[in-house]
């Protein structure tokens, strides 16, 4: 029998931007439920185990410049759900430290969702402003939920989407800043070696041209027990594969990988492909406020298109997002 649940923010989406949101709102006196439509937390963040090899198949890893988050950062050290992982590879010059999640990237989300009421593997159908005072939210299980507020963190194409099918009305020169925001397409590769692959420490390859944008060494990453490495495409060629059968696309990513296999041969392999893998263009704010000067109930938008596209950024973007949500009737 259907269920209507009753929340006072409602956040689409259980990536870093909803969950570090959720955090906030919640040590604010909140009541928060968070849904996301996958069956894992952490959206971009993911893992994935084929036999005994682990790999981190979507963002790899994170920096930290800001002092709120280089607070977070250490936090998550301290609970061992995060560590340094390099701050050079051969090649180019010391950089900020990368962080990584333990035992995967994944940890982190999983450390955020602690203590936060989380509906996974359910996807939000359509939202409907109930006379400008709360959000009735239906959901593809038969349940609703009513929120008095609510924050949309998917990817802004699919955000666009659902308020379209929604019928809500966008103000246009929001829609205008929305419409200027692009991602880039991604296909990764997952394959298992039978020996080590030929990848300098500390197991990393970014590369500027080619079908390859990064190359990583799970096994010296620390993530798998076993010889795996994570492929991932160029944004152009991936965008240009994207609908291609994707064992082939995957062939050739190995193909043009072939000189960081070395005598290794790949014995099985998965792909997956994230349509908007990164924002190419992002938002100048850290959040948006749709309903601002409008007789909706509050609704904002976050993510990594608003605050920049990086892990950090998709946590500031939650932060803020919070923020707004707290100060905003």
């Amino acid at each position: 029998m259907p269920n209507s649940h009753h929340t006072d923010v409602l956040i689409i989406g259980a990536g870093l931007s909803g969950l570090s949101a959720a955090n906030d709102l919640k040590q604010a006196g909140l009541k928060v439920l968070v849904i996301d439509k996958g069956r894992g937390l952490g959206g971009r963040l993911a893992g994935r185990r084929i036999g005994d090899a682990t790999f981190d198949h979507g963002a790899q890893f994170f920096t930290a410049r800001e002092s709120r988050f280089k607070a977070a950062v250490e936090c998550w050290i301290e609970a061992g759900v995060a560590e340094q992982w390099y701050s050079s590879y051969p090649g180019h010059p010391n950089g900020h430290p990368r962080y990584r999640g333990v035992p995967t990237m994944t940890a982190v989300a999983k450390y955020l969702a602690t203590d936060i009421d989380v509906m996974r593997a359910t996807k939000v159908l359509s939202i409907d402003d109930h006379q400008g005072h709360t959000w009735l939210v239906s959901l593809d299980n038969g349940d609703t939920v009513i929120a008095q507020k609510l924050l949309i963190t998917s990817p802004v194409p699919q955000t666009l989407e659902l308020l379209a099918t929604s019928n809500i009305a966008v103000p246009q020169d929001k829609q205008i800043r929305l419409g200027r925001i692009q991602y880039e397409a991604c296909i990764a590769v997952m394959a298992v070696l039978d020996g080590p692959a030929n990848i300098e420490s500390p197991g990393a390859i970014a590369l500027d041209d080619g079908p390859i944008a990064w190359i990583s060494d799970n096994l010296q990453k620390g993530v798998s027990k076993v010889s795996a490495i994570t492929i991932h495409g160029a944004g152009d060629f991936s965008a240009e594969h994207f609908d291609n059968d994707r064992m082939e696309v995957g062939q050739q990513l190995i193909d043009a990988a072939g000189s960081y296999l070395g005598d290794t041969k790949v014995v099985e392999y998965q792909v997956h492909g994230w349509r908007y893998s990164k924002p190419r263009v992002t938002d100048d704010s850290p959040c948006l406020v749709l309903s601002e000067n409008t007789e909706m109930a509050p609704l904002v938008l976050a993510g990594d298109a608003f605050a920049g596209p990086r892990f950090e950024g998709a946590v500031q973007s939650g932060w803020a997002a919070a923020k707004a949500l707290i100060n905003v009737n």
